[in-house]
């Protein structure tokens, strides 16, 4: 009994130190690989059994060609897989380190992503795996020249398997500003914009062909979805339009033949009015905002689904049902105040 529960004893302290490098590197590499190599700039030794891979695309956008001592740069970082990036199913997450030797802040929005890189406090890197690969960052440059700075990006693509194996990709990417008064303002405009520079696959990036079956499948998809949307439009459009026909054929004939709503009591009219004009306030108000605010409603949400999942646009369609309703609940309101001014028949007094 003793030799089995030593024995467990063992096999567990060994899976966990194997588990905790998973977790260390969950939220972002650490700074130096097994060779005590630093990992921005020698790659990672465990994803791909210590090779770079072109499947990976890493890219930069935003870079400026020369830098303005205390200017702030907007940067895009981009990790992905290129058999995912021409549709194919390759890996959907990814990760990032970049480092410029601590020249220069980086700094992040709330909604990045984004952490100080382990023991490297001066580098940045990811602090979950992203879905879509894409970081927005800013880099300010020193108050001063200091000369060219240069900048290392790595990046991987990751198949969501928690642990690190063959089917793991990484690439590295680097990549230098040039320092003040390098380049005169006399320069072309298109010499003096920021540029991206990429590493990864060249046919995913440049030259991804199209097949006819994939041209001829995206112009089914775009005429059914037409065909969908026309359809819809013409229902509902002619659905509303037969309802206030009868609506107004039903006044008409009222005031024809002198008929009109059947009588309600006062004391009963003023909750149902009430009632009626919170509807039409509410759904007014939430069809006015939505509308004004060019707010888009999905079905099922895609916060829940995920990205890239298949969901249904229905912002129209709501919002049109909610003024819709709105001008139901106002005529309610006007039918209500109709039927306490028409005069009581014997049994209604009764």
């Amino acid at each position: 009994m003793k030799k089995s529960l030593e024995r467990s004893s063992i096999v567990i302290i060994i899976i966990g130190i194997l588990v905790i490098p998973v977790f260390g590197m969950s939220g972002g590499p650490s700074a130096l690989n097994s060779n005590e190599d630093l990992t921005v700039k020698y790659g990672c030794s465990c994803h791909n059994n210590g090779d770079t891979s072109d499947r990976v695309v890493v890219m930069i956008t935003g870079v400026p060609i020369m830098y303005e001592a205390g200017n702030t740069y907007d940067l895009i970082i981009t990790v992905a897989d290129s058999l995912t990036l021409s549709g194919g199913n390759g890996n959907s997450k990814g990760g990032f380190l970049l480092s410029s030797d601590g020249i220069g802040v980086f700094s992040w929005g709330e909604n990045q992503d984004i952490r100080q890189a382990e023991d490297r406090l001066e580098d940045i890197s990811h602090s979950d795996t992203d879905s879509d690969g894409i970081w927005e960052i800013m880099w300010t440059a020193p108050s001063e020249d200091l000369g060219q700075i240069n900048f290392w990006l790595a990046g991987n693509s990751v198949d969501g398997a928690g642990i690190p194996d063959e089917n793991d990709y990484w690439n590295l990417l680097s990549f230098s500003i040039n320092p003040p008064g390098t380049i005169s303002n006399d320069e072309s405009d298109s010499t003096l914009q920021t540029r991206t520079i990429s590493v990864g696959d060249y046919n995913s990036l440049f030259v991804l062909e199209v097949s006819d079956e994939q041209i001829e499948q995206e112009r089914q998809d775009e005429l059914s979805q037409k065909m969908f949307t026309q359809g819809n439009l013409f229902f509902w459009t002619s659905l509303v339009a037969l309802i206030v026909g009868g609506v107004f054929q039903r006044e008409l004939l009222e005031r024809r033949y002198g008929e009109g709503p059947e009588y309600l009591a006062r004391e009963l009219a003023y909750p149902e009015v009430i009632r009626r004009l919170s509807a039409t306030i509410i759904s007014f108000y939430l069809a006015y905002r939505w509308y004004s605010n060019d707010a888009i409603i999905e079905f099922p949400p895609q916060s829940l689904v995920g990205e890239g999942a298949g969901v249904t646009d229905l912002t129209d369609f709501i919002i049109g049902c909610l003024f819709f309703i709105s001008a139901w609940s106002a005529y309610g309101v006007y039918r209500t105040i109709r039927s306490t001014n028409t005069e009581p028949k014997v049994k209604d007094i009764m």
